[in-house]
């Protein structure tokens, strides 16, 4: 019977992993596409018949990337300003967090809806308002401008996230601690934060993705001072409508993808902890 049990189950375990496979294919398929078209040559970029692989890799792409003068520049906006959102966000979410989850006040459960509404409201609905905000406390070509905004639309998914976190950890712990003396400055930092620590890495794996790929408020927000611009925007130095440089613009997109890829793997472990819930009773 067992035998005959597995025996079904198998075709339809075979189906998943190769459903899961093509989709691994389709997703990475434009990655791939990007890092080849940053080593082709000019020529081979440009031909009308593209072929998924290159004889004659070249650097030539990424030489250009690197001369540029404010590309360095730009590489180090992007981690300053991705540095602040992720540090400031995973710190304003943890506090808010535990308040809205070990305190009962007045409006609590409105201050949540108010957080999961604030969610589903497109970016693009609120750069206007954005925009004129942002002029009026005179923080226009600033890094102020691009670090407050991903802020504030960070913390309602991390605070929701976390939230679970924080309501996973027993009220008993928090209570031993109080008894062996431990302050609740002492239980929240000492105690509290480690075994939330999963859940604040996965809310920073989003928040620093968001941010590092941001165009639309570095466009917005970014006019005149060039020296504030981030590394999206150095895109648009090998973009030109009657001569678009497509080698450089993927090869500036891979060097882009390479910081991704660096903080992904540093945190991994704690991120698949975090997504899969790392605290229990």
């Amino acid at each position: 019977m067992n035998l005959l049990r597995a025996q079904v189950r198998r075709p339809w375990r075979l189906a998943a992993e190769v459903s899961a496979l093509l989709i691994a294919v389709v997703v990475a398929f434009p990655l791939y596409w990007m890092v080849l078209s940053a080593f082709k040559p000019a020529g081979e970029i440009e031909s009308s018949r593209p072929r998924p692989w290159t004889q004659t890799p070249s650097l030539d792409s990424f030489r250009r990337v690197f001369e540029q003068q404010e590309f360095g520049r730009y590489f180090l906006n992007s981690l300053i300003v991705a540095g602040c959102v992720v540090i400031a966000s995973a710190l304003i979410a943890f506090l808010a967090a535990t308040a809205v989850t070990r305190f009962r006040f007045r409006f609590r459960t409105t201050l949540l809806i108010m957080f999961l509404v604030a969610q589903m409201v497109p970016v693009e609905a609120l750069t206007i308002p954005l925009f004129f905000l942002m002029r009026d406390f005179g923080q226009l070509n600033t890094l102020g401008s691009l670090i407050l905004p991903h802020i504030a639309f960070s913390l309602p998914f991390a605070i929701w996230m976390l939230r679970g976190f924080v309501k996973a950890v027993p009220e008993a712990l928090e209570e031993a601690a109080y008894i062996d003396g431990a302050s609740r400055t002492r239980f929240l930092w000492q105690i509290l934060f480690p075994l939330v620590l999963p859940g604040l890495v996965a809310t920073s794996v989003f928040s620093f993705i968001s941010t590092w790929n941001d165009f639309l408020f570095a466009k917005s927000f970014i006019i005149s001072d060039t020296s504030q611009s981030t590394l999206p925007m150095a895109l648009l130095v090998f973009y030109k409508p009657d001569d678009p440089d497509w080698g450089g613009v993927m090869a500036a997109s891979t060097v882009m993808t390479i910081p991704v890829l660096v903080f992904f793997v540093l945190v991994q472990r704690r991120l698949v902890s975090g997504l899969g819930g790392a605290v229990k009773d």
